[in-house]
């Protein structure tokens, strides 16, 4: 099936064309009704009849319908596809420019400097998804997460993305899920995409939100209700009345943030204004293709009047009532109401004083967003006002900022100061240049971003980000001060209206500049260059395979203090650059831990030498002496985004094991594929146990099995020992790929008996 701008109506037919069949024998396996996410798993599944369904624990096999990957992950990615020896790709699959752009001075000029410091890696994407079959979309196209909504997303369908916030398509009814490299090579090569079948969680909606309330407010208590790890191995689902009261694109926000929760994915029912977002935007053959199912892209009549039979936990939310939010700083869940954010700093002794307000990100930074945004502005102007601090707004892709511009919007916003970036996920991914700042300048800013873990948007530890949605990120800039509320207090003697948006433009979307590039029909004559010295690009070794024996008394490199992320583990911003670089950009490995024996970020005791280096020069070290190592990991261990590097990294510079209390779901993956370990301690307090100079071992390999615990020992400089536990989450075929050194090389060697 060629792959166009958009999901071609044909495959649409497809999926919708076995829906009834696959929704009956879900029914009659479960004896009662279905949730949507239940509809759409069993639509996709491999083996709809023999499937296994013990929630969190079995493991099930599925067949996307597409894969999107973002250019900064999909370098990985396809370096690691073109070792698989296939001619093209299985499934249609996209690539689209967004993260490599870098917020300075403004949208024209950041595009011009990102395409000449990004040329090598643009024309490697550019010819590699010419040559396997792949779209291509170009800088300055927008957010892969807007662009895939806009264009592919379809009610029922099923996706996968090499982002953490693919789940931004759940808000068009579709299943999307957010996975490393290794995962959507899988697809892409024409098997399967594996996941524990996963727990449902149903967010019961009442109410209709009104006021200065929007759709991120819902995420936000979400967030707080869930914690950054309440969703792991679960759906979220939302449900009842008040999800027809929401536009497709705030649903698309509410899903998009899920992320941040730890689920696997979060969607919507498909409903009219689904299909107004689809006729709006050009599709509306699919919209009329979903009409004609529309009883099976919502969920049935029982589950609604009976959701604790079909959810493992169900969670009211009245949207009359629900307050605006503002979260942070350095985790998403910590929330409160507007009305407390001043107490609440001068409680913690936060700034009150704003240095930077940012609209956008995938997260918000829609039509309606912006709209809404636009009608606070225009009444600042009208008054008077500018804003008080720097305001940074970005567009979410190219149709919304041709139309935003023709519809006077950016003009509005850029009345009151506002400087307009390029359709790009910028500083939301740390890509941003501040100048106004340094390391160690306690600031706080403000955005309308998804993730606010320390050094995320900036780069630096000491800046305090809050999370709030578009129109409350204006009224702060407006503000210029935390100690504000919207909703009671005036601006110089100003007082705002509530704002107003338009879900769909009364004129229509803009097309903007097509952006797209569609691939030959035939790539084969397509040459893909990867210069031998190029710092950007390095191609991909296999990972050697396990050797058989137990691990025996590896070294610690590292014990993590409290959160460590994937941007602790493998930090964006500035490292960007180095994603197709597996050597390079393993200089950042560990950066951004907490040393839990010094409390100092980024650096340890050598393994080797024994002396106070940084964790990037000990993890080098211990390669070049060819020591192999385990790190050490407190609760949801590799939380945050989908980038493998935070699991090729470590196993690249010989690390063997990584233990924890508790992983995110994602990462668990993630080093899976590349054949590491990840192991949980089936006592946390074993955590408390391991000292610096420790050494553990690793028993009973050979006997690796599914559900069964695995036995390791700590010993002690002294000589001493503790036994211990830990479990894991492997399958017969992750225990496959841990004895071939990673998936890959299980491909590479089916491939080549072929």
């Amino acid at each position: 099936m060629p792959v166009t701008a958009s999901t071609p109506i044909e495959l649409i037919d497809e999926v919708y064309g076995r829906l009834p069949e696959r929704v009956e024998i879900g029914r009659e396996r479960l004896g009662r009704g279905l949730s949507l996410a239940e509809k759409i798993l069993f639509n996709h599944l491999a083996d709809a009849e023999g499937q296994g369904l013990d929630r969190g624990h079995s493991y099930s096999e599925l067949f996307p319908d597409r894969v999107a990957m973002q250019d900064a992950t999909a370098q990985m990615a396809l370096l690691q596809f073109m070792t698989a020896g296939l001619p093209q790709v299985a499934v249609p699959s996209t690539v689209h420019c967004d993260h490599l752009i870098q917020a300075y001075e403004g949208a024209a000029r950041d595009l011009l400097a990102a395409e000449e410091t990004n040329q090598e890696v643009y024309d490697f994407l550019r010819t590699v998804s010419a040559k396997y079959g792949l779209g291509f979309w170009k800088p300055g196209s927008g957010i892969i997460h807007q662009v895939v909504l806009e264009q592919y997303a379809f009610p029922g369908g099923m996706m996968i993305g090499t982002d953490s916030h693919t789940p931004n398509a759940g808000g068009l009814g579709m299943i999307a899920i957010g996975v490393g490299g290794a995962d959507a090579v899988d697809v892409m090569v024409g098997q399967a995409f594996g996941v524990r079948w996963p727990k449902l969680i149903g967010v019961h909606l009442t109410g209709e939100m009104s006021g200065w309330t929007s759709a991120k407010d819902i995420i936000l208590k979400v967030a707080e209700i869930l914690t950054v790890k309440g969703g792991t191995g679960a759906i979220v689902e939302y449900f009842g009345p008040g999800t027809e009261t929401i536009s497709t694109t705030g649903k698309a926000t509410v899903c998009n943030m899920g992320a941040e929760i730890g689920a696997t994915t979060s969607l919507f029912p498909y409903d009219d204004a689904g299909a107004l977002y689809l006729k709006s935007t050009g599709r509306e053959a699919m919209a009329d293709a979903a009409s004609r199912v529309m009883e099976h892209l919502r969920p049935d009549d029982d589950v609604l009047s009976n959701p604790g039979a079909c959810f493992d936990e169900v969670i009211e939310i009245d949207l009359s009532t629900l307050e605006p939010h503002i979260n942070g700083p350095h985790t998403p869940d910590l929330a409160r109401p507007v009305s407390k954010m001043g107490a609440d700093a001068k409680e913690n002794g936060w700034p009150l004083e704003i240095s930077s307000a940012l609209v956008g990100s995938c997260t918000n930074s829609s039509y309606e967003d912006i709209t809404r945004a636009a009608s606070l502005a225009r009444q600042a102007s009208a008054k008077g006002l500018t804003v008080k601090t720097p305001l940074l707004v970005t567009p979410g892709s190219e149709r919304v900022r041709a139309t935003i511009e023709r519809d006077g919007l950016l003009a509005d916003l850029e009345a009151i100061g506002a400087t307009v970036l390029a359709n790009a996920c910028g500083p939301c991914i740390g890509q941003w240049k501040r100048d106004d700042v340094q390391e160690g300048d306690v600031n706080v800013i403000v955005n309308s971003y998804n993730r606010n873990f320390p050094k995320r948007n900036d780069g630096l530890a000491s800046t305090l980000a809050f999370v709030t949605s578009p129109e409350t990120v204006i009224a702060y800039a407006l503000s210029g001060t935390l100690d504000f509320n919207p909703l009671t207090d005036s601006i110089d003697g100003v007082k705002l209206e509530p704002p107003v948006g338009e879900v769909i433009p009364s004129r229509g979307f803009e097309s903007g500049e097509e952006g797209f590039l569609a691939p030959p029909a035939d790539g084969s004559s397509v040459e893909v260059k990867v210069d031998p010295s190029s710092d950007r690009l390095q191609l991909l070794e296999p990972f050697p395979a396990w050797d058989g024996n137990d691990y025996i008394e590896l070294p610690v490199l590292l014990k993590a203090q409290g959160k460590c992320t994937t941007d602790h583990i493998s930090a964006a911003g500035k490292w960007l650059k180095f994603r197709g670089h597996l050597e390079n950009i393993c200089q950042n490995l560990f950066l951004g831990v907490v040393n839990a024996f010094t409390g100092q970020a980024g650096e340890g005791r050598c393994i080797v030498h024994g002396e106070v280096e940084s964790f990037p020069d000990i993890a080098r070290h211990a390669r070049e002496a060819d020591v192999s190592w385990v790190a050490v990991g407190d609760e949801n261990y590799g939380e945050g985004s989908s980038r493998e590097h935070a699991a090729m990294e470590p196993r690249y510079m010989n690390g063997k094991v990584i233990f924890a209390r508790s992983f995110a779901r994602i990462h668990d993956t993630n080093l899976k594929k590349q054949g590491m370990l990840g192991l949980t301690f089936s006592d946390p307090a074993t955590y408390d146990e391991i000292r610096e100079d420790d050494k553990i071992s690793v028993l009973g390999l050979a006997d690796l099995a599914p559900d069964t615990p695995v036995q390791c020992r700590i010993t002690h400089a002294d000589g001493s020992t503790v036994d211990f536990e830990a479990t894991h989450t492997m399958s017969h075929e992750h225990i496959e790929w841990f004895k071939a050194g990673g998936a890959l090389n299980v491909i590479r060697a089916k491939k080549g008996d072929s």
